[in-house]
């Protein structure tokens, strides 16, 4: 493959990034694992940044997704489709947590199965990426350890409309609540939200 075509790759549009997938273009797979890694890690992160374990579950989700990439009907709803994944599997985990140990701490490690040898990729920095551009003054670290104080209700919801952009509708579907009530967990958590930075607006 020319450099040119391997460069197109890197600027194409996820949908299309998907069809090529799923006509078994192993380029396009790669590609698609790594222009969306750094995004599935600070998603997680947000929803539960005391984790030890953020880049096991990071690759879990990569793997699920390649895993199920030909399943996909609609390749315009990839990003949404992806967040399904990465909430899905955050449920898994909080169910898997209360199974076992109901008075187990939030931060207590969990066992993970090994995908490397499936998927293979380096640990992902925290580093920004478009959606937390503006994720870098005091203000900002205060807003971010806000969202990390929120119930995990109301942190789900704001992340997945603040930091992923997606629509009440999307979000409902994902969370498994009407539209209804995502709109008031996110007027709540927006709230508490205004509450914490409130002194550093002042």
């Amino acid at each position: 493959m020319e450099k040119k075509q391997k460069d197109q790759y890197y600027s194409m549009p996820f949908p299309d990034l998907v069809r090529l997938c799923q006509q078994d273009d192993q380029f396009a797979l790669d590609i698609l694992i790594k222009r969306n890694e750094k995004i599935v890690y600070n998603t997680l992160y947000h929803l539960d940044p005391n984790r030890p374990d953020l880049s096991d579950l990071t690759q879990e989700v990569l793997f699920r997704m390649a895993r199920s990439i030909k399943k996909l009907r609609n390749p315009d709803t990839f990003k949404y489709w992806l967040n399904q994944i990465i909430t899905n599997l955050f449920y898994d985990e909080l169910r898997r947590k209360t199974r076992r140990l109901p008075t187990v701490s939030i931060d207590e490690p969990i066992s993970e199965q090994d995908y490397a040898s499936v998927v293979t990729r380096e640990i992902p920095d925290i580093g920004q990426i478009p959606e937390e551009s503006i994720l870098g003054s005091e203000l900002d670290e205060k807003i971010k350890e806000a969202i990390q104080k929120l119930p995990e209700q109301f942190r789900i919801v704001i992340v997945l409309r603040e930091l992923q952009g997606l629509s009440y509708d999307e979000i409902a579907k994902i969370t498994k609540t009407s539209i209804g009530t995502v709109k008031s967990r996110l007027a709540r958590a927006r709230n508490k939200l205004q509450e914490h930075i409130r002194p550093y607006l002042q």
